[in-house]
């Protein structure tokens, strides 16, 4: 395996500016990420707060026992009862077959953060990875995406959702699960690893109620070694532990949401749009009502009320929910980095960027609890390269980097041009400029004649173009036949590096490579220390 650095070209201003510790946007953050002494300084100000270890071991060693945790899972959470230890974490849906490679790249920066601040500070520093279990929309994880030439292909899970439920409260249902599991394998070429994947993964989804606890399971399975620890954020049990929170969170909720409101604006005005979309009376939690999963706002007599007004709750009807019936509630993209914050006495937070977008107008919601946002550092992220594709970059000399960032169509489209001599697209074009400039005094004479008869020479001309059109269609038809072969070659490089035109991290998922090379490579990956300073990596394998 060989990992190489390199720059990428479509970043957002936002994130180039963060990467480059611009001023203009750090200043919306409390920590620089990649300095030194921003982690001793972390360390610092967390010894100044008080958190409730010992119940929180208990609950995620009760969590990580339901999916058969690894013993380097269970010692790591025993480790997080040391008042001096801390946590990296970061989190993500529960895809299904982990979901986009994005995903396990978070993984591996959760626990090579970790691994390389627990050398530095000599204190115990535990990689926890936050499963967004209470998210309610199951098309964003219903689906993986497989290769295929010329693109990728959707194998979407046939199981339907009326209802906006939790993802960790939605049953598998065995027949689809099973069906689309079977459907995904007759996808695959056998190799010598096929039958015992086949096998984990069936036994993953046997042993498994719910798509979060079939995620649970694989993760387990891919880093067994590593002692990441999971939570589901929607467990009951968490809930409970997180009952006091939430009542904190209600009862600053006028701080928070005017404070992320007002810095969304201010982060526009400073060239940097992002997504969150907030209103000052957004209460940024959820009530879960007759299955349903509903956004609250708070309205003009301060009534906590949803969308389409099924709930109207007063403060103090939500802070009894709290108190007695946490499960009833859960948090949305503002809220859940301070649950996160409050539960867990977290060193760093490890983001992609979207979510270092909206992490940027964060800082007040921090600062109505009275405590920092901690750092945030951009995960690693990850192009593979397997020998076949890295072959065809060379037979054609197109640099690795340039396929990552822009694809190759461009490519595929000028090496057909120069197949022939001169091009075809070229000399058509040419054609039809002459032709036009020799058509103009039949053009002219025929308008000074009558003007219908200049309509009759225009319609004229539109033919000659049209068949002009044909015979260049039916030209470039001939050469691509001709050449199929290789312009399946170039598919083959957009498809692999380029796929969807974006990075391969974003749609493909983990299988195709598992299948072809075993899980050994994630662990080889996730051993190999990366600097978090690089913007994106080649891993050849």
């Amino acid at each position: 395996m060989r990992i190489d650095p390199i720059s990428l070209e479509n970043q957002s201003e936002l994130m180039k500016d963060y990467r480059n510790n611009k001023t203009k946007i750090l200043d919306y953050f409390d920590y620089h990420p990649f300095q030194e002494a921003t982690y001793q300084n972390r360390i610092r100000d967390l010894q100044g707060r008080s958190f409730n270890r010992k119940q929180l071991a208990e609950t995620l060693m009760m969590i990580n026992r339901e999916w058969d945790a690894p013993e380097a899972t269970y010692k790591n959470i025993n480790r997080l009862t040391d008042e001096n230890s801390v946590v990296v974490i970061g989190g993500q849906q529960a895809g299904l077959l982990t979901g986009p490679m994005y995903t396990i790249n978070k993984i591996i920066s959760i626990i090579q953060l970790a691994r390389q601040q627990e050398e530095k500070l000599s204190i115990p520093v535990i990689p926890v990875f936050w499963i967004a279990g209470e998210d309610h929309d199951f098309a964003e994880i219903n689906h993986i995406f497989l290769p295929e030439i010329p693109r990728m292909k959707k194998y979407q899970l046939l199981q339907r959702m009326v209802s906006k439920m939790s993802v960790s409260a939605i049953e598998k249902d065995e027949v689809y699960a099973n069906q689309w599991i079977d459907h995904i394998f007759e996808q695959l070429q056998e190799t010598q690893h096929t039958k015992q994947l086949y096998d984990t993964i069936k036994g993953c989804l046997d042993k498994s109620p719910t798509y979060v606890d079939f995620f649970a399971r694989i993760i387990f399975q891919l880093f067994a070694s590593e002692g990441v620890v999971l939570v589901d954020s929607a467990h009951a049990k968490l809930r409970e532990l997180e009952s006091e929170y939430f009542i904190n969170l209600i009862e600053k909720q006028p701080e928070i949401s005017e404070g992320v409101y007002e810095y969304e604006q201010r982060l526009k005005q400073s060239g940097y749009p992002i997504s969150l979309g907030t209103e000052p009376g957004d209460a940024h939690l959820f009530y879960h009502y007759k299955e349903e999963r509903i956004l609250l706002t708070r309205n003009d007599t301060g009534e906590w009320v949803g969308k389409q007004n099924n709930v109207v709750l007063t403060t103090e009807q939500l802070v009894e929910i709290a108190k007695t019936q946490p499960e009833l509630l859960s948090n949305n993209v503002v809220t859940r980095p301070l649950m996160q914050e409050l539960l867990f006495p977290s060193l760093a937070f490890i983001g992609g960027p979207g979510e270092i977008s909206y992490w940027s107008a964060l800082k007040p919601a921090f600062r109505a609890l009275e405590i920092k946002m901690p750092p945030v550092m951009p995960r690693l992220s990850f192009t593979f390269v397997e020998r076949n594709v890295e072959k065809l970059l060379n037979r054609y000399a197109i640099p690795s980097g340039h396929a990552v960032n822009n694809g190759v169509i461009q490519e595929r489209g000028n090496w057909l041009a120069g197949q022939s001599n001169p091009p075809v697209k070229i000399m058509a074009q040419q054609i039809r400029q002459s032709i036009e400039a020799v058509h103009k005094p039949l053009r002219d004479v025929a308008r000074n004649i009558r003007a219908d008869l200049g309509g009759l020479a225009d319609k004229n001309l539109s033919y000659l173009f049209r068949d002009i059109d044909y015979l260049e269609d039916r030209m470039t038809k001939a050469l691509e036949e001709k050449y199929a072969k290789e312009l399946s070659e170039f598919d083959c490089i957009h498809t692999a590096l380029h796929p969807n035109n974006g990075l391969q991290e974003r749609v493909w998922n983990p299988l195709p490579w598992i299948n072809q090379y075993g899980s050994q490579f994630i662990k080889e990956l996730t051993e190999a220390p990366c600097s978090f300073a690089n913007e994106h990596y080649l891993v050849y394998i």
